[in-house]
């Protein structure tokens, strides 16, 4: 993390004709500033100018001011610092007029800037154009340097170590709440810095339903569980998804944990500099309708990851992102089958200069308890 992140920021700004870019708590601002803050109900903006002799500025309650200040990465702020009651128009007001950007071309996040901010952006930039920056945005995070891999490589061991203690805990007569609650528990003791969130855990006929939340079902023997949650390492994440059984299940949900466990293998085998991302998503998807459960795959083969559980790219059809080396994604194809059950088995890679890498290696064979 350092200002060469901002310095690449500037040369596609200005590629793409965009004068400033306006950034809110969240992951964006993290990425270039190594600054944590919260997106609540007092208001906070970056504001990137393309110029890189142009100081960037910052609109921020006063007691956050000191955060930016001596923040990991050392910018030349204009803070303009507000305090609780104070009127932060006039505050907003004044960062604009300052940074001339009535009139200017400036990009926002689509999915992040709420109307809050950009009423507070507008009011002296009656004449701006504001346009979406997530091309820009996405063009800087989507390829991680070493370090992000270093740390997505240390979140992705997290879950495999609370999957090994865990599943040994498992018992019949437990509710599906009762085993998040020891995902999150075994979670804690891995990895107390920065707590998982909760685990989507769902057993029987509600696995069939791809994103539950854990109920008061309780486990019952011949069920298949399915287990999908991650960590969180240096704010770099990890996403796994495993589909374990309470006793023996049945021939045909045996058959199909099977062409899930191929699906999930020929999307990673998939997996190289120059595809495109809805390559991988085909691979995948070819062995499930191939097998004739096509209608019971509902979902995408797969999300970008990083400093966000979902990110771009995402192996989907549509999604003509050429994959290159430091692109991280989830392969997780799944079958879902109402009034029967359902199996995801969902893996965390790496593109590299040749291939790709599964930084996720527990186990895929079906596991028993």
């Amino acid at each position: 993390m350092s200002i060469e992140r901002l310095r690449k920021l500037n040369e596609l700004q200005h590629a793409a004709g965009t004068d400033c870019v306006a950034i809110v708590p969240g992951a964006n601002m993290l990425y270039f500033t190594g600054i944590h803050y919260h997106l609540g109900e007092r208001p906070i903006i970056a504001l990137l100018p393309a110029d890189p002799s142009d100081r960037p500025a910052l609109v921020v309650p006063a007691f956050e001011a000191g955060k930016a200040m001596h923040g990991p990465v050392q910018i030349d702020w204009r803070v303009y610092s507000y305090l609780d009651g104070q009127d932060l128009q006039e505050v907003a007001d004044l960062a604009v007029r300052e940074l001339k950007l009535d009139g200017k071309v400036i990009g926002v996040e689509p999915t992040q800037m709420r109307v809050l901010e950009s009423g507070l952006l507008s009011h002296q930039a009656a004449n701006a154009r504001f346009v979406s920056a997530a091309d820009l945005l996405k063009q800087m995070r989507m390829t991680k340097d070493a370090d992000e891999i270093s740390r997505m490589r240390r979140a992705a061991k997290v879950p495999e170590r609370v999957l090994a203690e865990a599943i040994k805990r498992i018992k019949p007569g437990m509710t599906e709440r009762e085993v998040a609650g020891l995902f999150m528990m075994v979670s804690f003791e891995q990895n107390p810095q920065e707590p998982a969130s909760p685990p989507l855990v769902q057993t029987g006929l509600s696995a069939a339903f791809p994103h539950a939340f854990a109920g008061e079902r309780a486990v019952q023997r011949g069920d298949l569980m399915v287990v999908d949650f991650g960590a969180v390492v240096d704010s770099y994440g990890s996403d796994i998804t495993r589909t374990i059984a309470i006793g023996e299940p049945g021939d045909e949900m045996k058959h199909v944990y099977e062409i899930v466990k191929q699906a999930n293998a020929a999307g990673r085998a998939a997996v190289r500099p120059g595809i495109l991302a809805e390559d991988v998503d085909h691979a995948a998807r070819e062995v499930i309708e191939r097998a004739g459960y096509g209608p019971y795959f509902t979902h995408r083969t797969g999300h970008g990851l990083g400093l966000e559980g979902h990110e771009a790219p995402y192996m989907v059809k549509g999604d003509k992102t050429v994959l290159q080396p430091g692109m991280t994604f989830t392969v997780e194809p799944g079958i879902y089958i109402e009034g029967k059950g359902g199996v995801r088995i969902e893996d965390d890679m790496v593109v590299t200069t040749e291939s790709g890498e599964s930084l996720t290696t527990f186990s895929r064979d079906l596991i028993v308890v």
